[in-house]
């Protein structure tokens, strides 16, 4: 910077020296505008470090994260009770919302009745696998019966001790007695099937029904809306009576939540040329004229909306942009007392890079200057 002043220096002298001190020119209207047009090109020094070095931007705005308040009902449900007002301030667990309960109390009973049924069902699966062993047992001792009546007889009827018509009635018998075996088998099979059918060791019946009592519970508690997290209320209309569920799609209200704020300032393109995290940051908002507050940048959104081309059946349109789209830079408020400023909040913006910090106090004057003048402007008492 000192460079810069002296050589703004000695073109004054320079001029002064020439014109006015030795009068080796006559000064006249063409040789003011030559000398203002030098002077002026030689002051843009300032102008181009102050850009580049300390970028400054006065679009910063405080930025809060915000929850919509959206009813998760799959029913129409009306709103019983309303506990929060706007710019409330709530904190994590509040109950803000009340709906009725009737229809998800009678489907959460329902679904657990049907859970002990179920329950039941699974533990007579073991009975019927028993039943359907016993069931073997039987048939196959049918069958050694039916089967050793057919073997003696086969011998008796070639001799003449028994009528074919015996033996013949003994054979279907032996066919019905294997029929029954394979039929008692694939019973115990079946009965098996039913008991091993398990998600995670639990039979799937019961797993199922497990899932529909769970589901009903969720339904059943999001009849009462609490505050997520610590957080102010803002825009608050809902009033008893009103209707939700199904296909809502505007919520209750929004709650500004009081963790994790930031600041958002968009910079020209080219003034983040040497723009890095980490880097020092002042800080004038306009609901604090004359303060001044510090930070650090804490990331470049390195993209603009003018980058990105939406999904569509559409060939895309280009036009030349009338402006060019901003950057913009989030920065961390070092003040813990970034946590009272409301949402919106706007100011200014200087970043030092380290670069040029001969420079420094000039943009360090003009951001000052910014805040005291918020103590005037705007005029309007």
């Amino acid at each position: 910077m000192l460079i810069a002043v002296g050589i703004v220096v000695t073109y004054i002298v320079f001029v002064w020296l020439v014109f006015f001190r030795f009068r080796l020119l006559k000064f006249n209207i063409v040789w003011g505008i030559v000398g203002f047009w030098v002077g002026v090109h030689m002051l843009l020094i300032f102008l181009i470090a102050l850009r580049f070095f300390q970028p400054f931007s006065m679009d910063g705005h405080v930025i809060r994260p915000t929850i919509q308040l959206v009813p998760r009902l799959p029913q129409p449900t009306i709103l019983k009770e309303v506990l929060v007002t706007a710019n409330q301030q709530v904190k994590a667990g509040d109950v803000m919302y009340q709906f009725d309960k009737t229809i998800y109390e009678a489907n959460l009973a329902t679904n657990q009745a049907n859970l002990v049924q179920a329950q039941q069902n699974a533990k007579m699966l073991d009975v019927d696998v028993e039943q359907a062993k016993d069931a073997l047992l039987e048939a196959q001792a049918n069958r050694t019966f039916a089967q050793e009546d057919v073997n003696r007889y086969t011998d008796l009827v070639p001799k003449g001790g028994a009528r074919q018509e015996t033996l013949d009635k003994w054979t279907q018998q032996l066919a019905a007695a294997d029929a029954q075996v394979s039929e008692a088998q694939a019973n115990i099979t079946k009965a098996e099937l039913a008991r091993d059918a398990k998600i995670d060791g639990i039979n799937a019946q019961v797993y199922g029904a497990q899932a529909e009592v769970a589901k009903s519970q969720y339904y059943l508690d999001q009849t009462t809306i609490r505050a997520p997290e610590d957080g102010v209320i803002i825009t608050q209309q809902a009033r008893p009576g009103l209707v939700v569920g199904n296909r809502r799609i505007a919520s209750l209200a929004v709650l500004v939540a009081d963790a994790d704020p930031y600041l958002l300032a968009t910079f020209y393109q080219e003034h983040l040329k040497f723009v890095e995290p980490g880097q020092e940051v002042e800080i004038a908002l306009d609901i604090f004229p004359g303060q001044i507050f510090k930070g650090s940048v804490e990331a470049v959104w390195w993209g603009t909306g003018q980058g990105q081309i939406k999904p569509s059946g559409n060939v895309p349109t280009f036009r030349f942009p009338k402006v060019q789209g901003r950057i913009a830079v989030q920065i961390k408020v070092d003040d813990p007392a970034l946590k009272r400023f409301p949402a919106g909040v706007h100011g200014a913006v200087a970043i030092y890079t380290g670069l040029g910090k001969g420079f420094e106090p000039l943009r360090r004057i003009n951001i000052r200057l910014y805040s005291w003048a918020n103590l005037l402007f705007p005029l309007n008492l």
